[in-house]
């Protein structure tokens, strides 16, 4: 049988991450900050480079780690990030800085993620990764479809939630959260959706036309 944790652990240290993404991820272990892993990283530059993705929205800006692997796979993708930590805030922009990302391809906004996305436009961008406020993300999820364009993708880290859902006696509210949203996109004839094992757990859902 296969050695599955060995698979697991050989493909989370198979992505190699730049010096300017290591120190964002220093940071982060500064301001205890979770960061996702390399790998999902990977998975979520792989999207935007296959995708051609121009408008990205992510949720949850953290110290800039995801912005950065979300940036780095395209020179004309532009990133609004939300957050409402100032600290975290600060710590992406240096990140972005150090990576000389043009300023005219970030908007680092403050605020409650639900909030700012209610505030953007329908059918607007290409993807949107939600990695914030585990309370309200059913309520982010909603408007991730509205903002979505046809074929965009919605992206959910921490989509196994620290490996519970899987574990049908596991029933804090976290937990069904997420598997209630894993239901969700199973049965949803309106998006094309992947579960991945990398990190804890990337669901990938396409909208179809």
């Amino acid at each position: 049988m296969v050695d599955k944790i060995s698979s697991w652990k050989y493909t989370e240290e198979f992505a190699v991450e730049s010096e300017v993404i290591r120190a964002a991820r220093a940071r982060a272990e500064e301001l205890g900050v979770e960061c996702i892993t390399a790998a999902t990283g990977a998975q979520l530059a792989l999207l935007v480079s296959a995708m051609g993705a121009k408008a990205i929205v992510e949720v949850g800006t953290g110290t800039g780690v995801s912005g950065l692997w979300l940036l780095q796979a395209s020179s004309q993708a532009v990133l609004a990030t939300i957050d409402s930590d100032t600290d975290n805030q600060s710590a992406a922009k240096k990140a972005f800085s150090d990576a000389k990302i043009a300023t005219n391809r970030t908007r680092v906004i403050s605020g409650k993620a639900v909030d700012v996305m209610s505030n953007m436009a329908d059918s607007a961008y290409d993807l949107v990764f939600l990695d914030a406020d585990r309370e309200t993300l059913e309520d982010q999820l909603r408007e991730a479809v509205r903002l979505l364009r046809p074929h965009g993708v919605v992206a959910i880290s921490h989509a196994l939630w620290r490996d519970r859902v899987p574990d049908p006696a596991m029933r804090d509210e976290a937990t069904s959260v997420h598997r209630d949203i894993l239901r969700y996109f199973k049965v949803n004839e309106d998006f094309v959706t992947a579960l991945l094992p990398i990190g804890d757990g990337l669901l990938l859902a396409s909208k179809r036309v």
